[in-house]
């Protein structure tokens, strides 16, 4: 059980990684753009992660990690940073790819400029919960900027893939935050959050994971449009 953090990272990152040389995606040929954004938004997280373990927002449960450690993170924390947002952006690539979504492109920037205000409100209004205003303000900011500032066409299939994508969300985090396991991989702390849970998995993840999920589609497709049009 040492080994679940663990197995639950390259258990999400696997199949996405093998299909990544499949003929009708070769996602790989895309590594030149991704790579370098992923790695710049990992750093961002795990200073932010860093310091939240640090203050006891959240924790992790020794049962399931292999005792490898960088600071106040275990290792499988860190790949976490790099084998979700693989997994997501493959997905939304892949999406994108074979589908297209610009007919919604007006409801969902609508949906945009209204769930960032909500956020901003909301992470007013509970600005002593460090986990909920921190995520509340952080995503509401960047989708607010998104709104106002991005003019390329990507929203709808970022939302339409992160609607996908919640269906191993649920599974992968809830085992983390202790669904069907004796003790949960990563603990919180009550008292900074809403703590409203969706089973065991607090209602903020949702949202982390969306701001996660949406700085490396943003940062990925704008490296990617900078050095295709030069």
């Amino acid at each position: 059980m040492n080994y679940l953090y663990l197995y639950i990272n390259l258990g999400c990152l696997l199949v996405p990684f093998l299909f990544s040389f499949y003929p009708k995606t070769y996602f790989f040929k895309e590594w030149k753009w991704y790579i370098p954004a992923t790695v710049c938004i990992a750093i961002v997280f795990v200073i932010w992660d860093h310091f939240f373990t640090k203050m006891g927002i959240w924790g992790f449960n020794p049962m399931y990690v292999t005792g490898f450690s960088v600071g106040e993170l275990p290792i499988e924390e860190i790949l976490f940073f790099i084998c979700i947002p693989y997994a997501s952006v493959f997905t939304y690539y892949c999406l994108s790819a074979f589908f297209s979504f610009q007919k919604y492109e007006s409801f969902f920037r609508k949906v945009t400029l209204i769930l960032g205000i909500v956020l901003l409100i909301l992470g007013s209004v509970y600005y002593e919960k460090w986990y909920t205003t921190t995520t509340f303000l952080g995503l509401g900011t960047v989708l607010l900027l998104l709104y106002f500032f991005e003019k390329k066409t990507y929203v709808a299939a970022f939302f339409v893939s992160f609607l996908v994508i919640l269906v191993p969300f649920f599974l992968s985090n809830g085992i983390l935050t202790g669904s069907w396991i004796p003790e949960e991989v990563v603990w919180y702390n009550n008292a900074e959050s809403l703590g409203i849970r969706i089973k065991t998995i607090p209602v903020e993840d949702v949202f982390y994971g969306m701001l996660l999920l949406l700085l490396n589609v943003v940062l990925y497709e704008n490296i990617k449009h900078t050095l295709e049009t030069k």
